[in-house]
């Protein structure tokens, strides 16, 4: 599934992957953002928990919003595909002025939500200039290829990680959650071999990146999103691995960002915090 067009004068919405276990009790820095950017006082916001199989997992996320400000949160009770073509839930996904897909397991939300009305609504608001959050599972899911599972504590190896069909609100990128925390370099760095156009981003705990319209990302959080840029491959192995064979991959390209830190995934170039006005000099086009 691919980004649905931008169809109007109206820039893209912001895509938020969150890498899980995000604070929400203290400063809520990430929550505080999505909201404002939403709207605030005058946010809409529409929760789907589909991920999650803990009934309080909706409700914990409205009270999270509203504390925060936001004007109107409500949540998706989708557990069928069935539910997914009910009209209430397509006209609320309608008027939503931000979309926040909860963690959980991602695969029961791909096989949920996959190919349905809601599925479609959701890449269509994104292209209407609404943000789509998501976290842990929500944020696996929000790239075209999806990382569905895979092994952690692992170097790169041929079956270290398996991939599915995602949302397809970006195709510049595949990410994966609870980066550092569950040592998933290795199995990015496959999912980056199957296909080096691709981007991988792995996210830490308590962690986002806010891709805006621009399709530059700004790192949000106390972790670091880590940016695997495989496009330059002089030789991967990947092709002839057999299962449990290590992968050879020369030539990558690896940056490690924290809070502040942008990356820009049209240029494949990080910048840091400090660099802030020589990066808005660069893409207003002046010298």
């Amino acid at each position: 599934m691919c980004p649905a067009p931008v169809t109007t004068d109206t820039p893209r919405g912001f895509i938020i992957p969150i890498g899980g276990g995000e604070d929400r009790v203290k400063e809520m820095h990430i929550h505080r953002r999505f909201v404002d950017l939403s709207g605030g006082a005058d946010a809409d916001i529409v929760v789907i928990p589909t991920a999650s199989q803990l009934e309080t997992t909706g409700a914990d996320y409205m009270s999270i919003f509203r504390g925060l400000g936001a004007g109107r949160v409500e949540f998706l009770p989708i557990i069928t595909r069935a539910d997914c073509e009910n009209p209430r839930y397509v006209e609320m996904l309608d008027r939503a002025t931000g979309i926040f897909l909860t963690g959980g397991n991602q695969l029961r939300l791909s096989t949920i939500l996959g190919g349905t009305m809601v599925a479609r609504k959701i890449r269509r608001r994104n292209a209407a200039g609404i943000p789509v959050a998501g976290t842990s599972a929500g944020a696996s899911i929000m790239s075209e290829h999806m990382v569905a599972g895979g092994d952690s504590n692992s170097s790169p190896v041929e079956g270290s990680v398996n991939l599915a069909p995602g949302l397809g609100l970006t195709n510049a990128v595949i990410i994966d959650q609870h980066f550092t925390q569950r040592n998933r370099l290795g199995r990015l760095l496959a999912a980056s071999s199957y296909n080096p156009f691709l981007i991988g981003l792995g996210i830490d705990e308590d962690t986002a990146a806010f891709i805006g319209p621009d399709n530059v990302l700004e790192v949000v959080g106390r972790g670091t999103v880590t940016a695997v840029d495989a496009s330059q491959l002089s030789h991967s192995s990947m092709w002839l691995a057999n299962r449990g064979d290590a992968i050879t991959l020369l030539g990558l390209r690896l940056d490690v960002m924290g809070e502040g830190c942008r990356y820009d995934l049209t240029n494949r170039k990080a910048y840091a915090p400090d660099s802030h006005a020589a990066f808005c000099t660069l893409n207003i086009g002046t010298e």
